[in-house]
Formats: structure tokens, C-alpha cells, sequence
């Protein structure tokens, strides 16, 4: 009776069960270039969110007599040629240039992802959207983002004001042209998914087509579009920049990094803080974000996530 007994208790002892989203943060927080990209970019973000508690100078305050200073403790990384604090301009230009790379990042993804779907869904809609895809992707983007700040610019400014509309331009223009590769890797999974046991049992019942992409479909694409949006972040907040640096972005008296190199270009002999700190600021932001892109990519592939 003894004998018979004991794997009956056996049996009974728990064993943890593994969701999928434990195995993807198992497998994240496993990948050290993703971790540190966590840490670097949450200190970015915490220092360009709550910098303006921490260190209160005015970006635009003026102080002639302290022009051209170099690192020292009233200004941690020196001054520009008329006084500005640049420590406060950095803090004041991530603000912007985070909030540009988050803004332009959505509406990316929100094309790419529509066009994607669709195009991997319907057949009849594939041939189209996919030209539309390829002409796209055979513009080329500096040209002619330069083209169309330099036809909308001023319109736009009249209209919404000089920040303002300059800031709807360039995010619009970033994430319109930056769509592309998001919607050709989420029509390559939609074409292998939608062929799935689940998805044909789901048509074979007479479920809506809309339904079937919302509630089927998308979720199991969510990995590259995760995937897409943290790289699309870096994208464009490199993109930003290039179009600042070139003096096309956003006015001198609303900075963002790309801009903060642009007026220091010039003086970057006799005060080299002023193009050292943006640039460090933008390679590490970028930097970090492409880490954690390889973490997430590394731990939503079920192939490596098992290893």
C-alpha cells in the first residue's frame, strides 16, 4: 500500500508553468547588451525628463560675461558664444529630439503595420501596395526631405507657429518615409500566419475577415513590430538631427541635439564641449536603442529563445 502510494505523491508535486511572455523576459534579461541599453536609455530619459528639476538654468539665459566657458562646476559642460548654459540646452534639446523619434516612430508603424497586414492578408491588395512599397523605398529620403521642408516650411509656420510647425513637418516627413521596412517584414509573417491551422479554422466558421486579422493576425506579429518600433525610435531621431545639423530642423532658440551641433560646428575648435556633449548624447541614445532592439528581437525568435 506503501509502494502504491508514492506516485500518486509524486505526481501531485507542481511544476512552474512558463508563459510566453516569461520566456521573452527570461531571455531578455539574459542578453547583457539589451540590459545596458535599458539602463542608458532609462538614465537618458529620467535626466531629459526631470533635468529641469534637477538643474533649473534657464536654456536661454544669456550671460555675456561667462561666454565661451569650459566645463566647471556653475556649468557642467561649459557655455556657448553668447552665455547659454549648454548642460540646459542638452536637457532642453533630448525633450524635443526624444519626442520627435517617439512621435515619428508611431505613425511609421502605424502605416507600415496597416500596409503590411493588408497587403499579406489580401491577395488582391498585395501587388499594389508592395509597388507602392518599392517606389518608396527607391526615393531618395535626404533629397527629398530637404525638398519638402523647404515647400511646406514657411506655411506651416504661419500656420501653427514657428515651433510647432516645424515640429508637425518633420514628423510627419520621418515617419512617412520610414515605413517601408516595417510593412515588408509584416507581410512576410501575415503570409506565413494566415496560412495556419488556426486562421483557416477561423475562415472555415465564417469569421470576418476583420475580426480574424484584430484577434488572430496581429497578435502574432506583434514581435517585429516591437521590434520595428524600437529601432524606428533611433531612426529618427538620427534623421532629426541630420536635418538640423544641415540648418533645415527646428529654430536656434528651440533646440534639440542635431541642432545644438549645428551651432557649434563653427566653434568647435575653441570650445569643443559644444559639439562633444550633443553628439555623445545622440550616439548614445541611439546606441542604446539598437541594443535593446537586438534583445527583443533575440528573446520574441522562438528558435534562439529556447537555447
Amino acid at each position: 500500500m506503501t509502494d502504491a502510494a508514492a506516485p500518486t505523491v509524486a505526481s501531485g508535486i507542481d511544476t512552474p508553468e512558463h508563459s510566453l511572455w516569461s520566456d521573452v523576459w527570461y531571455q531578455f534579461r539574459h542578453h547583457r547588451g539589451a540590459m545596458a541599453g535599458v539602463v542608458i536609455f532609462a538614465l537618458i530619459v529620467l535626466l531629459v525628463i526631470a533635468g529641469p528639476w534637477i538643474w533649473n538654468t534657464d536654456p536661454t539665459y544669456i550671460d555675456v560675461k561667462a561666454r565661451n566657458a569650459w566645463p566647471s562646476f556653475a556649468h557642467p559642460m561649459g557655455t556657448d558664444n553668447i552665455g547659454r548654459d549648454i548642460f540646459a540646452q542638452v536637457i532642453q534639446g533630448g525633450r524635443v529630439s526624444l519626442l520627435v523619434g517617439f512621435t515619428a516612430m508611431l505613425i511609421s508603424l502605424l502605416v507600415g503595420t496597416l500596409v503590411g497586414v493588408l497587403a499579406g492578408y489580401y491577395r488582391r491588395l498585395d501587388g499594389i501596395l508592395m509597388r507602392v512599397t518599392d517606389l518608396f523605398l527607391a526615393l531618395p529620403l535626404l533629397p527629398l526631405l530637404l525638398v519638402v521642408i523647404m515647400l511646406f516650411r514657411d506655411t506651416l509656420r504661419a500656420a501653427f507657429g514657428p515651433e510647432t510647425g516645424i515640429f508637425l513637418l518633420i514628423v510627419f516627413i520621418i515617419g512617412i518615409t520610414s515605413w517601408m521596412n516595417t510593412a515588408r517584414i509584416v507581410r512576410g509573417d501575415v503570409l506565413g500566419i494566415k496560412e495556419r491551422e488556426f486562421v483557416v479554422a477561423a475562415k472555415s466558421v465564417g469569421t470576418p475577415s476583420r475580426r480574424i486579422i484584430l484577434r488572430h493576425i496581429l497578435p502574432n506579429v506583434l514581435s517585429p513590430i516591437m521590434v520595428s518600433a524600437t529601432l524606428g525610435i533611433a531612426n529618427a531621431i538620427i534623421t532629426e538631427s541630420a536635418l538640423s545639423f544641415l540648418g533645415l530642423g527646428f529654430p536656434s532658440d528651440f533646440p534639440t541635439w542635431g541642432r545644438l551641433l549645428f551651432d557649434g560646428a563653427n566653434f568647435m575648435t575653441l570650445t569643443p564641449a559644444r559639439v562633444i556633449w550633443p553628439g555623445l548624447a545622440i550616439s548614445m541614445t541611439v546606441l542604446s536603442i539598437n541594443f535593446i532592439g537586438d534583445g527583443l528581437r533575440d528573446a520574441l525568435d522562438p528558435r534562439i529563445r529556447g537555447r
